[in-house]
């Protein structure tokens, strides 16, 4: 079952050009390369590279395409250019310097935006390229790390959205493309997240997701020519996004709730309801993160979603406006499900202090049950568990184990106030999340003494955190790109990264301290749950030697411990070869050791 799950090709929308062909991403080769759907449904594979394609977008009015790949996982985007004229498929380097990142924002007649860290390593900033002179435009380099960049139709204006002072706080910043004048739209201290800026057809404003002076996001619009802010539209209870119709009359509104993205479409004007979207039920159609946002075609006649639920692999759909209808784009291979699968549950855990920690509960087969539990735990910090495909827990599942995936404080997409729960010392909060968890499965008619954590990223800060401080209560664990010291892992981590993080962490010239006690290493002589570890060699985010240093720990202590580092990842393992070899050995680990 999980090489048949991982094996299922997953699609995601980049671009549509006026003519209606698609730019996507498609990794039924095993890694996800830019193809071209024309308007008659036929698909061209488009590169052919060794690493994974990232980003990709139509130059208007040429038949050239800006692509954005790294090299072995690194993150270090590298700009190129493909000709569509040209059949050999030959990408040529645009914008390549091995050493820094160049992250693809947009691309205009004749024109690529791009953001990088190219001027000081720690710093990003917003260029324009010229494509017939070759010169460059450097338009924000005011510092900061930039999360997203929106440029104007007219291409007047852009706005950057900048990693702000408190703990998951986005500030934005309007910047004058003609005068490189730059305008703070919110303040860099203040404690509110934004998303998604998105242009009215005219230019003459924007709609944006914004927690401004409130616990969820709401639609709020910016007014560039009176410099004011109104609220468009606003639900006390949910997160909202929002995407402008190029009619100037439309606009598509994301509902997050409990994990699942609604779309419905919205009268721009007023912000009144005109109808829901006829989507798979039980998924999401926005917030996916590993996928863009839903496209608008150029002319607002429809619009592409990118969506995926766990039963659902992630794929693309079209929405027309005039009728209503959803269509789904088919791939060349097409794709068949295997059958049994499931959506989740939707739980409620009390924690120590009585704060409710929304949990998705993952079934096996009816009568499959062994009384085995995996516990998820998602990265972030401040990211979100969203009922979305997720192979591996769906085979999982179909080992017997029923796997539990929480949100614990700290997570995204439940309010403003439960994001904050876990920030810098409340950290090991969200780690007694964990425990409280623990304590509650055998509610649910699971064996806490074969209960094991898997966590990737900062959830592999969970695993390990978990193993360490309450050490009696978990099996096993699985750490994917996780961090076993807070301390090392902010000294060692990409420049540009630790400026980022500290704000969630802590400062290390500050909170040292904390950060020491805080972290799984320093407490490794409590850790008596054999651990699985998986690694990319190239990750810019969580180094190698993370993972090093908790194996070797272990290994001292005579402590059973497996390290997989795979030379050609980075930050996860996007290759499916990579996947095949690495998590079939994971769950005949989790099989030996959560056994009854």
């Amino acid at each position: 079952m999980l090489t048949t799950l991982l094996s299922l090709p997953t699609v995601m929308a980049f671009d549509v050009d006026p003519a209606g062909n698609l730019l996507v991403g498609y990794d039924e080769s095993g890694v996800r390369q830019i193809h071209l759907v024309a308007v008659d449904g036929s698909w061209r594979a488009l590169t052919a590279l060794d690493e994974t394609a990232r980003a990709a977008r139509f130059v208007p009015g040429s038949r050239l395409v800006v692509v954005e790949h790294d090299s072995g996982g690194d993150e270090r985007g590298q700009l190129s250019l493909l000709d569509l004229d040209d059949s050999s498929g030959v990408l040529s380097p645009l914008t390549h310097d091995l050493a820094y990142f160049h992250h693809l924002v947009d691309a205009k007649p004749g024109r690529v935006f791009f953001t990088t860290n190219r001027r000081n390593e720690v710093d990003f900033d917003l260029v324009m390229l010229d494509l017939i002179s070759g010169d460059e435009t450097t338009l924000y380099d005011g510092g900061g790390y930039l999360s997203s960049a929106h440029v104007s139709p007219d291409e007047h204006w852009a706005v950057v959205a900048l990693a702000g002072g408190p703990g998951n706080s986005v500030q934005l910043l309007l910047v004058d493309v003609a005068d490189k004048a730059v305008t703070a739209l919110t303040g860099y201290d203040d404690p509110t997240y934004q998303e998604g800026a998105s242009w009215l057809p005219d230019s003459s404003g924007f709609v944006v997701a914004s927690d401004e002076g409130r616990d969820r996001l709401a639609l709020r619009r910016y007014d560039v020519g009176t410099a004011s802010w109104t609220d468009l539209l606003v639900d006390d209870k949910h997160d909202l996004a929002g995407w402008v119709c190029p009619d100037g009359e439309h606009l598509l509104v994301g509902t997050t709730d409990d994990g699942v993205v609604t779309m419905a479409l919205h009268k721009l004007a007023d912000a009144s309801y005109i109808a829901q979207l006829d989507l798979p039920i039980g998924g999401c159609a926005a917030r996916l993160i590993v996928a863009p946002d839903p496209l608008w075609s150029a002319d607002g006649s429809y619009a592409l979603l990118n969506h995926a639920s766990p039963i659902d692999p992630l794929s693309v759909f079209r929405y027309t406006l005039e009728t209503g209808e959803v269509d789904a784009i088919q791939t060349p291979a097409g794709l068949e499900l295997p059958p049994g699968l499931r959506h989740p549950e939707s739980h409620r855990v009390t924690s120590f202090d009585g704060e409710q920690i929304p949990v998705f509960v993952y079934r096996p087969v009816e009568g499959t049950s062994d009384g085995s539990a995996v516990v998820w735990v998602h990265g972030g910090p401040e990211m979100m568990a969203m009922r979305t495909w997720n192979p591996v827990v769906t085979a999982l599942t179909a080992e017997g184990h029923t796997v539990i995936v929480p949100n614990v404080r700290g997570s995204a997409a439940y309010g403003k106030r439960w994001y904050s729960l876990d920030d810098k010392e409340l950290r090991l909060d969200s780690v007694k999340d964990l425990a409280a968890i623990h304590d509650w499965l055998p509610s649910i008619d699971l064996d806490p003494r074969r209960t094991a954590l898997w966590g990737g990223s900062y959830g592999g800060y969970m695993v390990l955190a978990g193993l360490a401080f309450q050490p009696e209560r978990w099996a096993a664990g699985v750490d994917v790109v996780g961090i076993a010291s807070l301390v090392t892992f902010l000294e060692n981590t990409s420049s540009y990264r630790r400026v980022a993080r500290e704000r969630e962490y802590g400062v290390l010239a500050v909170d040292r301290e904390f950060l020491e006690e805080a972290s799984p290493l320093n407490r490794v002589d409590d850790i008596r749950a054999p651990l699985f570890v998986i690694h990319g060699a190239n990750d810019p985010r969580v180094p190698l030697s993370e993972a090093e240093q908790i194996v070797e720990a272990l290994s001292k202590r005579d402590v059973p411990c497996q390290l997989l580092v795979y030379p050609d990842e980075g930050h996860g393992l996007a290759k499916r070869a990579n996947r095949l070899d690495a998590y079939p050995k994971a769950f005949a680990f989790l099989k030996e050791h959560l056994s009854s």
